[in-house]
């Protein structure tokens, strides 16, 4: 029974795992993301970022990839940023707030794979979960995401620690 319990994976660690599952089901060339739901301990819903259904997905025409420029303010400095992002793709946290209910996600825990982006922060924040735990940073707008969960009172935290199960693991682009 010793070593039955020594083997038992902890709630995050069983949960990122799913999420790393559902993020095999991406066929994104440059990220294969992943996300969950979970309302106490129980898994509510899970999604991945692709194509609308039945349209075509960036394995079968490519990506659209646009170019977006952000003023930031650092240490005094104006600085202008260049960020590359796909359009065809919906993100796996915009997929799980379209395919879950409001009412499953009062008070929930989502696990994604990797940390929001500014569009996804600001649809989690509004959408009633309290908790976001993510594996990957994302530092294009880690900052500003940071700020805005402290904002709105969501708890957000890293598993630096974790390690996926290896059949899911792909390389990152930017």
């Amino acid at each position: 029974m010793a070593s039955q319990e020594a083997a038992r994976k902890d709630w995050d660690t069983y949960f990122m795992d799913i999420a790393y599952m559902a993020s095999t089901r991406s066929r994104c060339p440059r990220r294969h993301v992943g996300a969950v739901l979970v309302q106490g301990k129980n898994l509510m819903g899970t999604a991945y970022n692709g194509a609308p259904s039945g349209s075509p997905d960036c394995s079968e025409e490519g990506c659209m990839i646009v170019e977006e420029y952000e003023l930031q303010h650092q240490s005094g400095q104006e600085q202008v940023i260049k960020k590359q992002r796909c359009i065809r793709t919906i993100h796996a946290e915009q997929n799980l707030l379209l395919f879950t209910d409001r009412i499953h996600r009062e008070g929930s825990t989502v696990y994604v794979t990797d940390q929001p982006c500014w569009t996804c922060a600001n649809m989690l924040a509004n959408s009633g979960v309290k908790e976001i735990v993510y594996h990957r940073a994302y530092k294009k707008d880690s900052e500003k995401v940071v700020r805005l969960m402290e904002q709105k009172g969501i708890l957000f935290r890293s598993l630096h620690h974790y390690s996926p199960p290896p059949q899911t693991v792909m390389d990152v682009q930017a």
